[in-house]
Protein backbone atom coordinates (compact mmCIF):
# COMPACT_ATOMS: atom_id res chain seq x y z
CA UNK A 1 0.00 0.00 0.00
CA UNK A 2 2.92 2.38 0.74
CA UNK A 3 4.36 1.76 -2.75
CA UNK A 4 0.96 2.45 -4.27
CA UNK A 5 0.77 5.83 -2.50
CA UNK A 6 4.23 6.71 -3.80
CA UNK A 7 3.24 5.81 -7.41
CA UNK A 8 0.18 8.03 -7.03
CA UNK A 9 2.45 11.08 -6.59
CA UNK A 10 4.82 10.15 -9.45
CA UNK A 11 3.16 12.50 -12.06
CA UNK A 12 3.49 15.38 -9.59
CA UNK A 13 7.22 14.64 -9.08
CA UNK A 14 7.74 14.52 -12.89
CA UNK A 15 5.95 17.83 -13.37
CA UNK A 16 7.97 19.48 -10.59
CA UNK A 17 11.15 18.11 -12.17
CA UNK A 18 10.23 19.58 -15.57
CA UNK A 19 9.51 23.00 -14.04
CA UNK A 20 12.77 22.89 -12.10
CA UNK A 21 14.64 21.93 -15.29
CA UNK A 22 13.13 24.85 -17.19
CA UNK A 23 14.05 27.28 -14.42
CA UNK A 24 17.61 25.97 -14.19
CA UNK A 25 17.93 26.04 -18.00
CA UNK A 26 16.68 29.61 -18.16
CA UNK A 27 19.11 30.61 -15.40
CA UNK A 28 22.11 29.12 -17.20
CA UNK A 29 20.99 30.48 -20.57
CA UNK A 30 20.72 34.03 -19.29
CA UNK A 31 23.84 34.00 -17.15
CA UNK A 32 26.24 31.82 -19.10
CA UNK A 33 25.05 31.88 -22.74
CA UNK A 34 24.58 35.65 -22.92
CA UNK A 35 21.51 37.78 -22.44
CA UNK A 36 20.98 38.60 -26.15
CA UNK A 37 17.94 36.31 -26.53
CA UNK A 38 16.28 37.92 -23.52
CA UNK A 39 16.92 41.37 -24.99
CA UNK A 40 15.36 40.34 -28.30
CA UNK A 41 12.35 38.83 -26.56
CA UNK A 42 11.96 41.91 -24.37
CA UNK A 43 12.06 44.20 -27.41
CA UNK A 44 9.58 42.01 -29.27
CA UNK A 45 7.27 42.08 -26.26
CA UNK A 46 7.54 45.87 -26.19
CA UNK A 47 6.56 46.13 -29.87
CA UNK A 48 3.65 43.73 -29.41
CA UNK A 49 2.54 45.59 -26.30
CA UNK A 50 2.67 48.90 -28.14
CA UNK A 51 0.41 47.57 -30.90
CA UNK A 52 -2.04 46.17 -28.34
CA UNK A 53 -2.11 49.45 -26.43
CA UNK A 54 -2.76 51.42 -29.62
CA UNK A 55 -5.50 49.00 -30.63
CA UNK A 56 -7.15 49.16 -27.20
CA UNK A 57 -6.66 52.75 -26.07
CA UNK A 58 -5.82 55.09 -28.96
CA UNK A 59 -8.24 57.98 -29.42
CA UNK A 60 -9.18 57.01 -33.00
CA UNK A 61 -9.66 53.66 -34.66
CA UNK A 62 -6.45 52.38 -36.29
CA UNK A 63 -5.87 49.69 -38.90
CA UNK A 64 -3.15 47.71 -37.11
CA UNK A 65 -2.22 45.73 -40.23
CA UNK A 66 -1.57 48.92 -42.17
CA UNK A 67 0.42 50.30 -39.26
CA UNK A 68 2.67 47.22 -39.25
CA UNK A 69 3.12 47.44 -43.04
CA UNK A 70 4.33 51.03 -42.64
CA UNK A 71 6.51 50.27 -39.62
CA UNK A 72 8.48 47.37 -41.11
CA UNK A 73 10.25 49.45 -43.80
CA UNK A 74 11.11 52.07 -41.18
CA UNK A 75 12.73 49.44 -38.95
CA UNK A 76 14.78 48.05 -41.84
CA UNK A 77 15.79 51.56 -42.86
CA UNK A 78 17.79 51.73 -39.63
CA UNK A 79 20.03 48.87 -40.81
CA UNK A 80 21.49 49.43 -44.28
CA UNK A 81 20.30 50.90 -47.59
CA UNK A 82 19.57 47.52 -49.19
CA UNK A 83 17.60 45.61 -46.53
CA UNK A 84 14.00 46.07 -47.64
CA UNK A 85 10.45 44.94 -46.97
CA UNK A 86 8.18 44.17 -49.94
CA UNK A 87 4.40 43.96 -49.42
CA UNK A 88 2.70 40.83 -50.77
CA UNK A 89 1.03 42.84 -53.54
CA UNK A 90 4.42 43.95 -54.89
CA UNK A 91 6.48 40.78 -54.57
CA UNK A 92 5.50 39.34 -57.96
CA UNK A 93 6.28 42.57 -59.82
CA UNK A 94 9.64 42.91 -58.05
CA UNK A 95 10.63 39.39 -59.13
CA UNK A 96 9.58 39.58 -62.79
CA UNK A 97 12.92 40.61 -64.25
CA UNK A 98 14.81 38.17 -62.04
CA UNK A 99 12.53 35.29 -63.03
CA UNK A 100 12.78 36.15 -66.70
CA UNK A 101 9.07 36.62 -67.35
CA UNK A 102 5.56 37.30 -66.09
CA UNK A 103 1.98 36.34 -66.91
CA UNK A 104 0.20 38.81 -69.17
CA UNK A 105 -0.68 39.53 -72.81
CA UNK A 106 2.78 40.54 -74.04
CA UNK A 107 2.59 44.03 -75.50
CA UNK A 108 4.61 47.19 -75.15
CA UNK A 109 2.35 50.25 -74.88
CA UNK A 110 2.39 54.01 -74.46
CA UNK A 111 -0.28 56.36 -73.12
CA UNK A 112 -1.16 58.70 -75.95
CA UNK A 113 -4.07 61.16 -75.69
CA UNK A 114 -5.55 59.31 -72.67
CA UNK A 115 -5.49 55.98 -74.49
CA UNK A 116 -3.22 52.95 -74.20
CA UNK A 117 -1.67 52.44 -77.64
CA UNK A 118 0.17 49.31 -78.72
CA UNK A 119 3.79 50.14 -79.57
CA UNK A 120 5.14 46.64 -80.15
CA UNK A 121 4.04 43.02 -79.88
CA UNK A 122 6.60 41.18 -77.75
CA UNK A 123 7.99 38.12 -79.57
CA UNK A 124 7.01 34.83 -77.97
CA UNK A 125 4.24 36.39 -75.88
CA UNK A 126 0.51 35.57 -75.92
CA UNK A 127 -0.33 38.44 -78.32
CA UNK A 128 2.25 37.30 -80.85
CA UNK A 129 0.26 35.97 -83.80
CA UNK A 130 -3.30 36.74 -82.62
CA UNK A 131 -3.73 39.72 -84.95
CA UNK A 132 -3.08 42.64 -82.60
CA UNK A 133 -0.84 45.24 -84.28
CA UNK A 134 1.38 48.15 -83.37
CA UNK A 135 -0.66 51.35 -83.51
CA UNK A 136 -3.87 49.76 -82.20
CA UNK A 137 -5.71 51.87 -79.60
CA UNK A 138 -7.12 49.88 -76.68
CA UNK A 139 -10.58 51.34 -76.04
CA UNK A 140 -12.23 48.58 -73.97
CA UNK A 141 -11.15 45.68 -71.76
CA UNK A 142 -13.63 42.95 -70.83
CA UNK A 143 -16.47 45.07 -72.31
CA UNK A 144 -15.67 48.03 -70.05
CA UNK A 145 -14.46 51.40 -71.45
CA UNK A 146 -10.71 51.80 -71.09
CA UNK A 147 -9.95 55.40 -72.03
CA UNK A 148 -9.85 58.73 -70.22
CA UNK A 149 -7.78 60.57 -67.68
CA UNK A 150 -8.24 57.85 -65.05
CA UNK A 151 -6.19 55.46 -67.21
CA UNK A 152 -2.55 55.47 -66.18
CA UNK A 153 0.40 53.17 -66.85
CA UNK A 154 -0.04 51.21 -63.63
CA UNK A 155 -3.74 50.60 -64.33
CA UNK A 156 -2.94 49.35 -67.84
CA UNK A 157 -0.28 46.98 -66.53
CA UNK A 158 -2.40 45.54 -63.72
CA UNK A 159 -5.43 45.15 -66.00
CA UNK A 160 -3.59 43.31 -68.76
CA UNK A 161 -1.59 41.09 -66.43
CA UNK A 162 -3.30 38.15 -64.81
CA UNK A 163 -3.23 34.45 -64.02
CA UNK A 164 -1.85 32.17 -66.70
CA UNK A 165 -4.69 30.66 -68.74
CA UNK A 166 -7.19 33.41 -67.97
CA UNK A 167 -8.82 35.21 -70.91
CA UNK A 168 -8.90 38.97 -71.40
CA UNK A 169 -11.14 40.55 -74.02
CA UNK A 170 -9.60 43.57 -75.71
CA UNK A 171 -11.33 45.93 -78.13
CA UNK A 172 -9.12 48.17 -80.24
CA UNK A 173 -9.52 51.01 -82.70
CA UNK A 174 -7.15 50.60 -85.63
CA UNK A 175 -6.27 53.70 -87.68
CA UNK A 176 -7.76 53.41 -91.18
CA UNK A 177 -10.17 50.65 -90.14
CA UNK A 178 -13.88 51.19 -89.59
CA UNK A 179 -15.39 50.00 -86.33
CA UNK A 180 -13.68 48.17 -83.49
CA UNK A 181 -11.68 44.95 -83.58
CA UNK A 182 -12.06 42.41 -80.77
CA UNK A 183 -9.37 40.01 -79.55
CA UNK A 184 -9.75 37.35 -76.87
CA UNK A 185 -6.22 36.76 -75.57
CA UNK A 186 -5.24 33.95 -73.24
CA UNK A 187 -2.76 35.29 -70.72
CA UNK A 188 0.49 33.39 -70.52
CA UNK A 189 4.19 33.74 -69.95
CA UNK A 190 5.74 36.89 -71.35
CA UNK A 191 9.50 36.33 -71.55
CA UNK A 192 11.77 39.12 -70.35
CA UNK A 193 15.21 39.01 -71.92
CA UNK A 194 18.14 40.16 -69.80
CA UNK A 195 20.58 40.00 -72.71
CA UNK A 196 19.45 42.89 -74.89
CA UNK A 197 21.85 42.54 -77.78
CA UNK A 198 24.51 40.34 -79.36
CA UNK A 199 26.11 41.42 -82.63
CA UNK A 200 29.42 41.94 -84.40
CA UNK A 201 31.08 45.33 -84.34
CA UNK A 202 33.89 46.36 -86.68
CA UNK A 203 36.18 43.48 -87.60
CA UNK A 204 35.67 40.34 -85.53
CA UNK A 205 34.76 41.97 -82.21
CA UNK A 206 31.59 40.67 -80.62
CA UNK A 207 29.35 42.81 -78.45
CA UNK A 208 26.90 41.60 -75.76
CA UNK A 209 24.76 43.84 -73.61
CA UNK A 210 23.37 42.50 -70.31
CA UNK A 211 20.63 44.61 -68.72
CA UNK A 212 20.29 42.63 -65.46
CA UNK A 213 21.19 39.28 -63.88
CA UNK A 214 18.21 36.94 -63.55
CA UNK A 215 17.38 33.24 -63.69
CA UNK A 216 17.68 33.15 -67.49
CA UNK A 217 20.76 35.36 -67.93
CA UNK A 218 23.39 32.64 -68.18
CA UNK A 219 21.58 30.53 -70.81
CA UNK A 220 20.77 33.75 -72.69
CA UNK A 221 24.46 34.66 -72.56
CA UNK A 222 25.48 31.25 -73.92
CA UNK A 223 22.96 31.67 -76.74
CA UNK A 224 24.45 35.09 -77.49
CA UNK A 225 27.94 33.58 -77.65
CA UNK A 226 26.64 30.92 -80.03
CA UNK A 227 25.23 33.66 -82.27
CA UNK A 228 28.58 35.44 -82.31
CA UNK A 229 30.37 32.16 -83.01
CA UNK A 230 28.46 31.93 -86.27
CA UNK A 231 30.32 35.08 -87.32
CA UNK A 232 33.73 33.83 -86.08
CA UNK A 233 34.21 36.53 -83.44
CA UNK A 234 37.72 36.79 -82.01
CA UNK A 235 37.28 39.31 -79.17
CA UNK A 236 34.41 40.43 -76.95
CA UNK A 237 32.92 43.53 -75.32
CA UNK A 238 30.43 42.91 -72.49
CA UNK A 239 28.36 46.01 -71.78
CA UNK A 240 27.18 46.27 -68.15
CA UNK A 241 26.32 49.96 -68.23
CA UNK A 242 22.97 50.64 -66.60
CA UNK A 243 22.88 47.10 -65.17
CA UNK A 244 21.68 47.33 -61.55
CA UNK A 245 22.51 43.69 -60.81
CA UNK A 246 20.32 40.85 -59.59
CA UNK A 247 21.30 37.26 -58.82
CA UNK A 248 24.93 36.52 -58.02
CA UNK A 249 24.96 33.05 -59.63
CA UNK A 250 24.79 34.07 -63.33
CA UNK A 251 27.57 36.63 -62.80
CA UNK A 252 29.77 33.84 -61.40
CA UNK A 253 28.85 31.50 -64.26
CA UNK A 254 29.70 34.13 -66.87
CA UNK A 255 33.04 34.94 -65.20
CA UNK A 256 33.81 31.21 -65.23
CA UNK A 257 33.66 31.21 -69.04
CA UNK A 258 36.74 33.45 -69.20
CA UNK A 259 38.95 32.28 -66.33
CA UNK A 260 41.44 29.40 -66.05
CA UNK A 261 40.94 26.73 -63.41
CA UNK A 262 41.03 27.52 -59.69
CA UNK A 263 40.77 31.29 -59.98
CA UNK A 264 38.80 32.94 -57.20
CA UNK A 265 35.76 34.73 -58.64
CA UNK A 266 34.17 36.11 -55.46
CA UNK A 267 33.69 35.22 -51.82
CA UNK A 268 31.02 36.16 -49.29
CA UNK A 269 31.23 36.55 -45.54
CA UNK A 270 29.02 37.88 -42.74
CA UNK A 271 28.56 37.81 -38.99
CA UNK A 272 26.42 34.69 -39.19
CA UNK A 273 27.62 33.59 -42.64
CA UNK A 274 30.99 31.79 -42.78
CA UNK A 275 33.26 32.62 -45.69
CA UNK A 276 32.12 30.94 -48.88
CA UNK A 277 34.35 30.99 -51.95
CA UNK A 278 33.39 30.64 -55.61
CA UNK A 279 36.18 29.56 -57.95
CA UNK A 280 36.46 28.80 -61.66
CA UNK A 281 36.38 25.17 -62.78
CA UNK A 282 38.55 25.55 -65.88
CA UNK A 283 35.77 24.51 -68.27
CA UNK A 284 35.22 27.96 -69.72
CA UNK A 285 35.36 28.11 -73.51
CA UNK A 286 36.83 31.63 -73.81
CA UNK A 287 39.78 31.66 -71.43
CA UNK A 288 42.18 33.31 -73.89
CA UNK A 289 39.89 35.65 -75.81
CA UNK A 290 40.57 39.42 -75.60
CA UNK A 291 37.88 40.84 -73.29
CA UNK A 292 36.63 44.29 -72.33
CA UNK A 293 33.84 45.08 -69.85
CA UNK A 294 32.00 48.41 -69.89
CA UNK A 295 30.70 49.92 -66.63
CA UNK A 296 29.15 53.17 -65.46
CA UNK A 297 27.79 54.71 -62.26
CA UNK A 298 24.63 52.55 -62.47
CA UNK A 299 26.45 49.21 -62.79
CA UNK A 300 25.90 47.53 -59.44
CA UNK A 301 25.85 44.32 -57.42
CA UNK A 302 26.23 41.29 -59.73
CA UNK A 303 27.66 43.61 -62.40
CA UNK A 304 30.43 44.52 -59.98
CA UNK A 305 31.02 40.87 -59.13
CA UNK A 306 31.66 40.08 -62.80
CA UNK A 307 33.75 43.21 -63.41
CA UNK A 308 35.71 42.69 -60.18
CA UNK A 309 36.50 39.05 -61.01
CA UNK A 310 37.82 40.03 -64.45
CA UNK A 311 39.79 43.01 -63.14
CA UNK A 312 41.36 41.34 -60.09
CA UNK A 313 42.38 38.29 -62.12
CA UNK A 314 43.87 40.62 -64.78
CA UNK A 315 41.75 38.82 -67.36
CA UNK A 316 40.45 41.86 -69.25
CA UNK A 317 40.09 45.63 -69.23
CA UNK A 318 37.34 47.58 -67.49
CA UNK A 319 36.39 50.69 -69.48
CA UNK A 320 33.93 53.46 -68.65
CA UNK A 321 33.20 55.05 -65.28
CA UNK A 322 33.27 54.06 -61.61
CA UNK A 323 30.53 51.58 -60.78
CA UNK A 324 27.76 52.08 -58.22
CA UNK A 325 29.37 50.44 -55.19
CA UNK A 326 27.01 47.75 -53.82
CA UNK A 327 28.82 44.99 -51.98
CA UNK A 328 26.03 43.71 -49.73
CA UNK A 329 24.28 40.36 -50.22
CA UNK A 330 20.55 40.06 -49.50
CA UNK A 331 18.61 36.85 -48.81
CA UNK A 332 14.83 36.65 -49.34
CA UNK A 333 12.71 35.67 -46.34
CA UNK A 334 9.00 35.10 -46.95
CA UNK A 335 6.20 35.77 -44.47
CA UNK A 336 3.05 33.68 -44.29
CA UNK A 337 0.97 36.39 -46.02
CA UNK A 338 3.22 36.34 -49.11
CA UNK A 339 5.16 39.50 -48.25
CA UNK A 340 8.92 39.33 -48.33
CA UNK A 341 11.90 40.58 -46.39
CA UNK A 342 15.20 40.98 -48.21
CA UNK A 343 17.76 41.07 -45.45
CA UNK A 344 21.44 41.84 -45.86
CA UNK A 345 23.25 38.76 -44.57
CA UNK A 346 26.80 39.11 -45.89
CA UNK A 347 29.25 41.20 -47.85
CA UNK A 348 30.88 40.00 -51.02
CA UNK A 349 34.56 40.47 -51.76
CA UNK A 350 36.40 40.45 -55.08
CA UNK A 351 39.40 38.10 -55.56
CA UNK A 352 41.90 40.68 -54.27
CA UNK A 353 39.95 40.91 -51.00
CA UNK A 354 38.25 44.27 -51.51
CA UNK A 355 34.60 45.01 -50.78
CA UNK A 356 33.23 47.56 -53.25
CA UNK A 357 30.38 48.66 -50.97
CA UNK A 358 30.38 52.43 -50.76
CA UNK A 359 30.14 54.01 -47.29
CA UNK A 360 26.76 54.44 -45.63
CA UNK A 361 25.43 55.48 -42.24
CA UNK A 362 22.66 53.41 -40.70
CA UNK A 363 19.37 55.27 -40.85
CA UNK A 364 20.72 57.82 -43.37
CA UNK A 365 19.23 56.32 -46.50
CA UNK A 366 18.53 59.68 -48.12
CA UNK A 367 22.22 60.60 -48.07
CA UNK A 368 23.03 57.23 -49.64
CA UNK A 369 20.41 57.71 -52.35
CA UNK A 370 21.82 61.15 -53.18
CA UNK A 371 25.40 59.90 -53.52
CA UNK A 372 25.17 59.70 -57.31
CA UNK A 373 24.03 63.31 -57.44
CA UNK A 374 27.04 64.20 -55.32
CA UNK A 375 29.32 62.48 -57.82
CA UNK A 376 27.78 64.50 -60.64
CA UNK A 377 28.12 67.73 -58.66
CA UNK A 378 31.83 66.99 -58.09
CA UNK A 379 32.35 66.42 -61.81
CA UNK A 380 33.22 62.73 -61.49
CA UNK A 381 31.24 61.72 -64.59
CA UNK A 382 33.30 64.07 -66.71
CA UNK A 383 36.81 63.93 -65.27
CA UNK A 384 38.78 61.05 -63.73
CA UNK A 385 40.74 63.59 -61.65
CA UNK A 386 37.52 64.42 -59.77
CA UNK A 387 37.26 60.91 -58.31
CA UNK A 388 38.34 60.86 -54.68
CA UNK A 389 39.38 57.37 -53.58
CA UNK A 390 39.78 56.99 -49.82
CA UNK A 391 39.49 53.19 -49.71
CA UNK A 392 42.11 50.65 -48.75
CA UNK A 393 44.60 49.58 -51.41
CA UNK A 394 44.63 46.02 -52.75
CA UNK A 395 46.61 44.33 -55.53
CA UNK A 396 45.51 42.27 -58.51
CA UNK A 397 47.31 39.02 -59.44
CA UNK A 398 50.02 40.90 -61.35
CA UNK A 399 50.30 43.70 -58.81
CA UNK A 400 48.06 46.42 -60.19
CA UNK A 401 46.56 48.61 -57.42
CA UNK A 402 42.79 48.53 -56.87
CA UNK A 403 40.75 50.07 -54.06
CA UNK A 404 37.73 49.16 -51.97
CA UNK A 405 34.95 51.23 -50.45
CA UNK A 406 33.20 52.76 -53.42
CA UNK A 407 32.64 50.75 -56.57
CA UNK A 408 35.01 49.47 -59.22
CA UNK A 409 37.33 52.01 -60.82
CA UNK A 410 37.73 51.42 -64.56
CA UNK A 411 41.17 50.73 -65.99
CA UNK A 412 40.38 53.30 -68.69
CA UNK A 413 38.11 56.22 -67.84
CA UNK A 414 35.68 57.49 -70.48
CA UNK A 415 33.69 60.61 -69.48
CA UNK A 416 29.96 60.86 -69.93
CA UNK A 417 29.24 62.19 -73.41
CA UNK A 418 27.14 65.34 -72.98
CA UNK A 419 28.03 66.86 -76.34
CA UNK A 420 24.94 68.63 -77.63
CA UNK A 421 23.08 68.54 -74.30
CA UNK A 422 21.06 71.71 -73.66
CA UNK A 423 18.27 72.68 -71.30
CA UNK A 424 15.88 72.41 -74.26
CA UNK A 425 16.84 68.76 -74.87
CA UNK A 426 16.70 67.92 -71.16
CA UNK A 427 13.26 69.49 -70.75
CA UNK A 428 11.94 67.69 -73.84
CA UNK A 429 13.20 64.43 -72.38
CA UNK A 430 11.96 64.98 -68.82
CA UNK A 431 8.47 65.94 -70.02
CA UNK A 432 8.27 62.78 -72.12
CA UNK A 433 7.78 64.75 -75.33
CA UNK A 434 10.50 62.87 -77.19
CA UNK A 435 8.90 59.50 -76.40
CA UNK A 436 5.46 60.76 -77.37
CA UNK A 437 6.80 62.19 -80.63
CA UNK A 438 8.46 58.86 -81.48
CA UNK A 439 5.07 57.13 -81.28
CA UNK A 440 3.33 60.03 -83.04
CA UNK A 441 5.79 60.03 -85.94
CA UNK A 442 5.92 56.23 -86.26
CA UNK A 443 2.13 56.05 -86.19
CA UNK A 444 1.76 58.65 -88.96
CA UNK A 445 4.40 57.02 -91.17
CA UNK A 446 3.80 53.37 -90.28
CA UNK A 447 2.96 52.30 -93.85
CA UNK A 448 6.11 53.87 -95.25
CA UNK A 449 8.30 52.53 -92.44
CA UNK A 450 6.90 49.02 -92.78
CA UNK A 451 7.55 49.24 -96.51
CA UNK A 452 11.31 49.54 -96.08
CA UNK A 453 13.25 46.47 -97.15
CA UNK A 454 15.34 46.04 -94.02
CA UNK A 455 16.82 47.69 -90.94
CA UNK A 456 19.55 49.59 -92.79
CA UNK A 457 17.17 50.97 -95.43
CA UNK A 458 14.92 52.18 -92.59
CA UNK A 459 17.88 54.01 -91.02
CA UNK A 460 18.79 55.57 -94.36
CA UNK A 461 15.22 56.77 -94.93
CA UNK A 462 14.91 58.21 -91.41
CA UNK A 463 18.20 60.10 -91.66
CA UNK A 464 16.86 61.87 -94.77
CA UNK A 465 13.73 63.10 -92.98
CA UNK A 466 13.66 66.44 -91.18
CA UNK A 467 13.01 64.76 -87.83
CA UNK A 468 14.38 67.49 -85.56
CA UNK A 469 12.27 70.27 -87.07
CA UNK A 470 9.22 68.00 -87.04
CA UNK A 471 9.85 67.35 -83.35
CA UNK A 472 10.30 71.07 -82.59
CA UNK A 473 6.88 71.78 -84.19
CA UNK A 474 5.27 68.93 -82.23
CA UNK A 475 6.88 70.03 -78.95
CA UNK A 476 5.79 73.63 -79.42
CA UNK A 477 2.22 72.49 -80.06
CA UNK A 478 2.47 70.65 -76.72
CA UNK A 479 3.79 73.56 -74.68
CA UNK A 480 7.58 73.54 -75.20
CA UNK A 481 8.68 76.81 -76.78
CA UNK A 482 11.15 76.64 -79.67
CA UNK A 483 14.70 77.72 -78.90
CA UNK A 484 16.47 77.81 -82.29
CA UNK A 485 20.04 78.13 -80.99
CA UNK A 486 19.64 75.27 -78.51
CA UNK A 487 17.91 73.14 -81.13
CA UNK A 488 20.87 73.61 -83.45
CA UNK A 489 23.28 72.67 -80.65
CA UNK A 490 21.26 69.56 -79.77
CA UNK A 491 20.43 68.64 -83.37
CA UNK A 492 22.47 65.42 -83.55
CA UNK A 493 21.47 64.29 -80.05
CA UNK A 494 17.77 64.78 -80.75
CA UNK A 495 17.96 63.04 -84.13
CA UNK A 496 19.82 60.03 -82.71
CA UNK A 497 17.32 59.77 -79.84
CA UNK A 498 14.34 59.79 -82.21
CA UNK A 499 15.82 57.31 -84.69
CA UNK A 500 16.90 54.98 -81.88
CA UNK A 501 13.38 55.04 -80.43
CA UNK A 502 11.70 54.38 -83.78
CA UNK A 503 14.03 51.44 -84.49
CA UNK A 504 13.34 50.00 -81.03
CA UNK A 505 9.58 50.18 -81.57
CA UNK A 506 9.65 48.93 -85.17
CA UNK A 507 12.20 46.16 -84.73
CA UNK A 508 13.71 45.39 -81.32
CA UNK A 509 15.95 46.78 -78.57
CA UNK A 510 18.89 45.07 -80.27
CA UNK A 511 18.39 47.01 -83.52
CA UNK A 512 18.25 50.25 -81.55
CA UNK A 513 21.51 49.36 -79.77
CA UNK A 514 23.19 48.47 -83.08
CA UNK A 515 22.32 51.96 -84.37
CA UNK A 516 23.33 53.84 -81.20
CA UNK A 517 26.63 51.90 -80.97
CA UNK A 518 27.83 53.71 -84.08
CA UNK A 519 28.15 56.96 -82.11
CA UNK A 520 28.89 55.50 -78.65
CA UNK A 521 32.28 56.86 -77.56
CA UNK A 522 32.77 54.19 -74.87
CA UNK A 523 32.18 51.33 -77.32
CA UNK A 524 34.50 53.04 -79.79
CA UNK A 525 37.24 53.31 -77.16
CA UNK A 526 36.82 49.65 -76.25
CA UNK A 527 37.12 48.71 -79.92
CA UNK A 528 40.40 50.65 -80.22
CA UNK A 529 41.84 48.96 -77.11
CA UNK A 530 41.11 45.54 -78.60
CA UNK A 531 42.39 46.49 -82.06
CA UNK A 532 45.65 47.81 -80.59
CA UNK A 533 46.18 44.59 -78.63
CA UNK A 534 45.78 46.14 -75.18
CA UNK A 535 42.86 44.08 -73.85
CA UNK A 536 45.13 42.09 -71.50
CA UNK A 537 46.36 44.16 -68.52
CA UNK A 538 50.10 44.55 -68.03
CA UNK A 539 52.06 44.63 -64.74
CA UNK A 540 52.70 48.13 -63.39
CA UNK A 541 55.97 49.68 -64.50
CA UNK A 542 58.63 49.75 -61.79
CA UNK A 543 59.56 53.24 -60.63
Amino acid sequence: MKKLRIYRFTPIFVALGMVLGILVGSFYTSHFAGRRLNVVNASSDKLNSLLHIIDDQYVDSVNISELVEKALPEILRQLDPHSTYIPASEVDASMQELRGGFSGVGIQFILYQDTACVVRILPGGPSDGVGLKAGDRIVAVDDKPFTGKEINEEKVRTTLKGETGSIVKIKVKRPGHKGLLTYNIERGNVPISTVDAAFILEGHTGYIRISSFGETTYPEFLAALATLNEHDFESLIIDLRGNTGGYMSPAIQIANEFLPKNRLIVYTEGRQSPREEYTSDGRGSYQNMPLVILTDEISASASEILAGAIQDNDRGMIIGRRSFGKGLVQVPIEFSDGSQLRLTKARYYSPSGRCVQKPYTQGKGKDYDNELMTRIAHGELYSADSIKSTGKKFLTRIGRPVYDGGGIMPDIFVPSDTTGYTSYYEEANLRGLLSLFIFHYTDRHRKTLNGQNDFQSTVTWLEKQNLVNAFADYAEANGLKKRPRMIRTSYNVIQRYIITGILRDLYSPEKAIIYSAQSDVTIQRAGRVIKEGHAFPQPPTAK
